[in-house]
Order: C-alpha cells, then structure tokens, then sequence
C-alpha cells in the first residue's frame, strides 16, 4: 500500500477520536523516565500527544514525529495552549521512507504497530544510532489486542522484546539491553472501557 493510503488510514483513525485537551502519557513511559535526567527527547509515533507533553512538562525538549498530519497539528497546538510551544517540536515524518535528524538522550517507540509497509527493524536501529552515549531506546509494544484496537486478526504474532531486540541486531559492545519484560496492566480505551492488556517492554542504553 502507497504512503498516501497510510497517511489516510491515520489521519482518519486520529480526527475520529476527538481532540483531547489533556491526553495522558503512557504508563510504561512515566515508570521508565521518571528518575531520568531530562534532556533531549525524540517521541516516534506520537498520537495524541500524550507522551510529548508529559516529557515537556519534566523539562525534556522533545522531538515529536508522527505520519499524521492531523495528530502533529493537534499536538503542536495543545503544546502551545499549555505553555510547552518552545519544549515540543511537532513534525510530520514518514519513519518508512527517512528518519528525524539529530541527537538524542531517550527515543520512544511506543506501540509502532500499523498495517502498512514498514520496517521496523531498521526505524528502532536508526533510533539506537541516534542515541547519544548513555542515552536510551524506550520501545514498548502490544502483546495482545485491546478489544478497541485496530488490529483484531486473532493470528497475529507479537514477537517478545527479546525477538525485537535480536531483530534491531545492535552490537553488544555499543549498545545494552537493560529490560525485556512482558508484564499486564488494565488500560482504559475510548468511552472509558478497560480491558487487561499485555505490554512488551524492552529499554535499550548505548554505552559508547
């Protein structure tokens, strides 16, 4: 499928939620972060915001990037309403075809799942290349199917965070696996609705 299928797909999926004027951060991002020294902060895949604006609001001068065309302009705009405009830098960025400029002390790929052609792989390796010394790749991704999720195929695989650290390939020497975990959490979806879900979370530090 052609990159404006993909553009398509995700501004729909991003104007039929509604703006949220207080979208909130992901779970496994605050626990991870918190204690972190802030500094600069590159979000991949950014939705509704939620994680940019948290990291502002610590202090991160964040990178916020998304295919969307419709969820960028709603984070920038919700950046700016909330006194965060000179933190938060929103772009638009398609992650298959090239990747942000620049260097970083925590990437986040939260849930980077889509239906359209993109290699993943070499996204979370251009990610870990990014990293400054002692910076941290943050990749969290599904390990089930909320019942509000996009993708309902019951056959889909959801490869461990090992699986994806082995498929990202990093040399050992450069880059350490500081978490692989596979732990559940109850999530809210839209209208309230919760659900147990399952996240895989693997935390990556470039040493040199």
């Amino acid at each position: 499928m052609s990159t404006t299928d993909a553009v398509a797909f995700w501004d729909g999926v991003y104007a039929a939620r509604g703006v949220a004027d207080g979208p909130q951060p992901n779970a496994r991002l605050t626990e991870t972060v918190a204690d972190l020294p802030p500094g600069d902060a590159l979000d991949l895949g950014c939705g509704n915001g939620g994680d940019a604006l948290w990291l502002a609001r610590q202090e991160w001068r964040v990178t916020a990037v998304d295919i969307s065309a419709v969820a960028v302009e709603r984070l920038a705009a919700l950046a700016r309403s909330h006194g965060l405009g000179e933190r938060v830098t929103a772009v638009r960025h398609d992650l298959q075809e090239s990747f942000p400029s620049g260097e970083f002390d925590l990437i986040c790929a939260f849930y980077l799942h889509t239906p359209f052609d993109l290699d993943r792989s070499a996204v979370l390796r251009s990610a870990a290349h990014a990293l400054r010394a002692g910076g941290r790749l943050l990749v969290v991704d599904h390990g089930s199917a909320a019942p509000w999720s996009w993708n309902q195929d019951p056959d889909i695989h959801y490869p461990s965070p090992r699986e994806v650290a082995a498929e990202i390939g990093l040399d050992p020497d450069m880059w350490t696996v500081e978490r692989a975990d596979v732990l559940r959490r109850i999530a809210t979806g839209p209208g309230g609705r919760t659900a147990e879900v399952t996240d895989h979370i693997l935390l990556i530090r470039r040493t040199t």
